[in-house]
């Protein structure tokens, strides 16, 4: 049974730092395409991050490109989100999903002063 557990959000100041994990279960992260995707209050799901399975390359939306960085430990079984320089317009809910449509719960990213 495929299982995504996102946590590591928060509430951070303007121009700090979080990092996301996805702990996955089911499947090996290594296999498969991950992706960062996140839904801000109102908006509609907004794709961040790739990492694709079998092939190391990564991709980022313009949005967040030079800000985060996505990551995975295959010995863990664990997708990761750095995100830096963060801004309130990144404040959402954030998922990991796999390429063919498993999604965690997700965990809130709330950026305020």
């Amino acid at each position: 049974q495929v299982q995504l557990v996102e946590s590591g959000g928060g509430l951070v100041q303007p121009g700090g730092s979080l990092r996301l994990s996805c702990a996955a279960s089911g499947f090996r992260i290594s296999s498969r395409t991950m992706n960062w995707v996140r839904q801000a209050p109102g908006k509609g799901l907004e794709w961040v991050a790739r990492f694709t399975g079998s092939v190391y390359y990564v991709d980022y939306a313009d949005s967040v490109r030079g800000r985060f960085t996505i990551s995975r430990d295959n010995a863990k079984n664990t997708l990761y989100l750095q995100m830096n320089s963060l801004k309130p317009e990144d404040t959402a809910v954030y998922y990991c999903t796999t390429g063919d449509g498993a999604q965690g719960q997700g965990t809130q990213v709330t950026v305020s002063s």
